[in-house]
C-alpha cells in the first residue's frame, strides 16, 4: 500500500535535507565580474553553497549562448536561486536533465 501523501512528503523533505545536492541552471551573464556579483547575492542567501560558473559558451546568443551556474549544497531552494539571478537583472532557467542517445 502506498504510503499516505502527506507522510511521502514529509519523508521526501526529511532525504532532502540530508543530501547535498548540485542544481545547474543556464544564465545570461557575461562575465566573471557580474558572476561575482551574483555569487556574492546567493551566498547572503545561504552560505553554505557551493558555486561556479562555467564561461565556455557565451560566444551566441542566450539561450544558445549561455554561462553554466552550479550551486552545489543542502538544502537547494532552485525558486530562490531564479528568483535572485532574475533580480540581478539576469536571465536563469534550470538545465533541463536530458538524455541524449548517441547514433552509432
Amino acid at each position: 500500500m502506498p504510503p499516505e501523501p502527506k507522510k511521502a512528503a514529509r519523508c521526501l523533505k526529511q532525504f532532502q535535507a540530508t543530501q547535498i545536492m548540485t542544481e545547474v541552471f543556464i544564465t545570461d551573464i557575461p562575465n566573471k565580474l557580474r558572476a561575482k556579483r551574483v555569487s556574492n547575492r546567493l551566498q547572503s542567501e545561504n552560505a553554505a553553497w557551493k558555486i561556479n560558473f562555467d564561461f565556455n559558451e557565451t560566444s551566441l546568443p542566450y539561450p544558445c549562448g549561455h554561462t553554466i551556474l552550479r550551486v552545489e549544497g543542502k538544502p537547494i531552494d532552485s525558486d530562490k536561486i531564479l528568483a535572485i539571478v532574475i533580480e540581478q537583472g539576469f536571465a536563469c532557467e534550470m538545465l533541463a536533465d536530458k538524455i541524449c542517445a548517441q547514433k552509432g
